[in-house]
C-alpha cells in the first residue's frame, strides 16, 4: 500500500512537550459516512485544540455500471456492520494527527471494552514504536486506553460474497494477484491514493489485461496536511497497514464483499532495537501478531462473516521472491517497485514506478533477489549497477545482514537470517560473449531501471548461458526448466548476442589459495554479484518452510480455485 505514514509536507512548529502535558487530552470527536457521496468523515482535536478533518472517498460498486449500490433496501443490520467498520477506521486514521502532540490521554465519543482497549493500546504503543524511539518517548508518553464499558454493541451477522486484494504495485500483492488469477478466483484489486484524482500506479490497471471494468478500484484519502503543517510538532511513522486494512474492511462492506485480502509474508517480527519493554518496529501492524488481533477484533465487532489476513502469510520473503520470479517476472518484473524513496509520496501521482538505487529497500530487494536472478537482469532494475560495490551501502548491508553491531534499517525489510541466506546463494552465472553487432559498452545514462527484458536478454544472450540444474536444490543456478520456468519463452524469443564457445581458461589463485578473477579473452564478460569488502557469517535459514498463518487462509488459493473461469470473468471476456 501506498506509504502514507510520513505525512512528507508536515513541517515542525512549537510544541508541547510531551514529558510535561498530563493535563492534554487529544479527542476523537466525531465519523460519519455519506451514502450518496460514498465519503467517509473523520474528525479529531489535538491537544493544542487545533481540529483536523480528515475524508476518505471510497470506490463506486465494481459493478456500479450493472446499476449495483451500497444496501439499496436501507437494512438497518447492513447500516450497523458499516458503522463498526467506520469506528475501527475512526481509530486508526488518528494515529496521523495524534502523533503531532502525543498525550497518554485520549478521549472517545463512544464507551469501548477491555479487548478494544487492550487493542486499542496495541495499536498506539506497539504501532508507533518507531516514532517513539525517533521521538525520544517512551511507552508512558503514548496513547493509554481505558475500558469505559462490560458490554458493547456485539457483532453481526453478514451475507457478503466476493473478494478485495489491496495492491500497491510491489512485489508481494502483484503476486497474490497472480495466485488469484491462476486458481481462477475473481477479486478486485483495490489501491489508495493521497492524489486528489486518484492516480495510482498503472501495473495495478494491468492484472487484467484482457478484461474490462477491472482496473484498480481506488480509495481516496484526503488527508488534513493544511491544519497539521499549522499545528506543527513531531512527525514520524504510523501503523499505515492498520489504516488501510480498516478502510479497505469498509470498502468491501459497500462492495458486498467478505474477504479482505492483504499481502504480507512472514515479515517485521524481528524488533529494530527495544525502547525498555517496547519494541521499535518499522511495521507492527505487519506482523504476524497484528492479524491475529485485527481478525479477532473484526470477528467480535464488526461480523465473523468477514475475513480479513494475508493469503501468502505462511512464505518467508526469500520465498515470495522466488515465486515472484517464477511466476510474475515476465510480466512485471520491469514495472514492479518496492522504493518508498522513489515512490508513494503524499499526493504524488505514481504511474510509473520506479527504484531510486539509494536506499535500504532497495538494497533489501537487491538481496532478496540474487539467488534467484542472473546478475545481469537483477542490476538492469538500478541502471545496471551492482549494488555490492557501492560505497555509499556498505552501512546499510552492515545493518540488513546484523555485522558489527549496526542498526537493522527502519524499513520493511527481511530478517537477518534469511538476508545472510540469500547473499551466500547468489546466482551465478557462466561468462558471455558480446557481439561486434551490440555495443559492449554499458551506457548507465540510456539503459534505464525500466530497460526492457526482451531487450536486456537479447544484448546479454543471457538465454544462451543458464545451465541446467536441480529444480530442488538450494537456490544458486538459473533453471530455464525449472523453479525459473517463466524465464526460458521470453528469452527463447530474445535475439541474443552470437555465441562462441568460450576457450579454456586457466584458474588462478592467490598466495592463501584463493581463486582469483578469470582472465577473459577480449570480448567475453563476466556478469557477477560481487563479494562485500566485509565477512558475513554463514546462515542456515529454510527459506521453504512455512510459517504461522491463520487457518482460513492457510491454504486459500487452493480451496477457493476454480476448475474454470467465474461466470464473471467469462463474461467480461464476452465483451471485448
Amino acid at each position: 500500500m501506498q506509504n502514507q505514514s510520513q505525512d512528507q509536507n508536515q513541517r515542525p512548529a512549537a510544541m508541547i512537550n510531551p514529558m510535561e502535558q498530563s493535563n492534554y487530552v487529544f479527542k476523537f470527536l466525531s465519523y460519519y459516512f455519506d451514502k450518496p457521496t460514498l465519503t467517509g468523515t473523520f474528525v479529531y482535536q489535538g491537544i493544542d485544540n487545533t481540529i483536523f478533518t480528515e475524508t476518505i472517498k471510497f470506490a463506486p460498486h465494481p459493478e456500479a455500471y450493472k446499476g449495483k449500490k451500497f444496501n439499496v433496501l436501507d437494512d438497518p443490520g447492513i447500516n450497523q456492520i458499516l458503522d463498526h467498520a467506520m469506528f475501527l477506521a475512526f481509530i486508526m486514521i488518528g494515529s496521523s494527527y495524534y502523533k503531532a502532540h502525543p498525550t497518554p490521554f485520549v478521549h472517545l465519543p463512544k464507551p469501548i471494552d477491555g479487548f478494544q482497549a487492550d487493542f486499542f493500546n496495541k495499536v498506539f504503543q506497539e504501532g508507533l514504536g518507531q516514532y517513539a524511539f525517533e521521538n525520544g518517548l517512551t511507552r508512558d508518553n503514548l496513547a493509554h486506553f481505558k475500558a469505559t464499558a462490560t458490554n458493547v454493541e456485539p457483532a453481526r451477522p453478514y451475507r457478503g460474497d466476493g473478494i478485495i486484494s489491496l495492491q500497491s504495485g510491489g512485489k508481494d500483492s502483484l503476486l497474490v494477484a497472480t495466485l488469484l488469477l491462476e486458481a481462477n478466483i475473481d477479486f478486485t484489486p483495490w489501491y489508495i491514493s493521497s492524489d486528489p484524482e486518484g492516480a495510482h500506479p498503472a501495473v495495478i490497471d494491468e492484472i487484467f489485461p484482457n478484461l474490462i471494468n477491472k482496473n484498480a478500484s481506488v480509495c481516496i484519502r484526503g488527508i488534513d496536511q493544511v491544519h497539521l503543517n499549522e499545528t506543527g510538532g513531531l512527525n514520524g511513522h504510523v501503523p499505515v497497514t492498520y489504516i488501510n486494512t480498516s478502510l479497505a474492511i469498509i470498502q468491501a462492506i459497500l462492495n458486498n464483499q467478505n474477504i479482505i485480502l492483504t499481502s504480507i509474508g512472514n515479515e517485521g517480527s524481528e524488533p529494530h532495537s527495544m525502547i525498555g519493554d517496547l519494541p521499535v518496529n518499522h511495521q507492527w501492524s505487519k506482523t504476524w501478531e497484528a492479524e491475529q488481533l485485527m481478525a479477532e477484533y473484526v470477528k467480535r465487532y464488526i461480523s465473523e462473516d468477514i475475513k480479513v489476513g494475508s493469503p501468502i502469510r505462511k512464505y518467508s520473503e526469500l520465498r515470495i521472491a522466488e515465486l515472484f520470479v517464477n511466476k510474475c517476472w515476465q510480466k512485471y518484473g520491469y514495472k514492479f517497485s518496492s522504493c518508498n524513496s522513489a515512490n508513494y509520496k503524499q499526493g504524488a501521482k505514481n504511474g510509473q514506478l520506479s527504484w531510486c538505487g539509494e536506499c535500504a529497500k532497495c538494497a533489501n530487494t537487491y538481496i532478496l533477489f540474487c539467488p534467484f536472478l542472473a546478475p545481469q537482469a537483477l542490476q538492469s532494475l538500478f541502471q545496471d549497477i551492482d549494488l555490492y560495490r557501492k560505497p555509499s551501502f556498505v552501512e546499510t548491508f552492515k545493518g540488513l545482514l546484523g555485522i558489527d553491531g549496526v542498526m537493522k534499517p527502519l524499513e520493511c525489510v527481511g530478517s537477518v537470517d534469511e538476508l545472510r541466506f540469500a547473499y551466500h546463494h547468489r546466482m551465478k552465472v557462466p561468462p558471455i560473449l558480446v557481439s561486434q553487432n551490440l555495443s559492449q559498452e554499458r551506457n548507465y545514462q540510456t539503459e534505464t531501471i525500466n530497460a526492457n527484458l526482451v531487450q536486456a536478454s537479447a544484448r546479454l544472450g543471457m538465454n544462451k548461458f543458464f545451465t541446467g540444474a536441480d529444480q530442488h536444490a538450494t537456490p544458486q543456478q538459473y533453471n530455464p526448466n525449472g523453479n525459473n520456468g517463466q524465464y526460458g519463452a521470453a528469452y527463447a524469443n530474445a535475439k541474443a548476442a552470437e555465441i562462441k564457445e568460450l576457450p579454456v581458461i586457466e584458474q588462478k589463485y592467490d598466495k592463501d589459495g584463493n581463486p582469483l578473477p578469470l582472465e577473459l579473452p577480449e570480448g567475453w564478460w563476466q556478469p557477477l554479484y560481487a563479494d562485500l569488502p566485509f565477512f558475513v557469517p554463514e546462515s542456515n535459514f529454510d527459506y521453504a518452510a512455512e510459517h504461522n498463518s491463520q487457518d482460513f487462509f492457510r491454504n486459500f488459493f487452493e480451496d477457493n480455485r476454480n476448475l474454470e473461469a467465474p461466470a464473471s470473468l467469462k463474461e467480461e471476456e464476452k465483451s471485448n
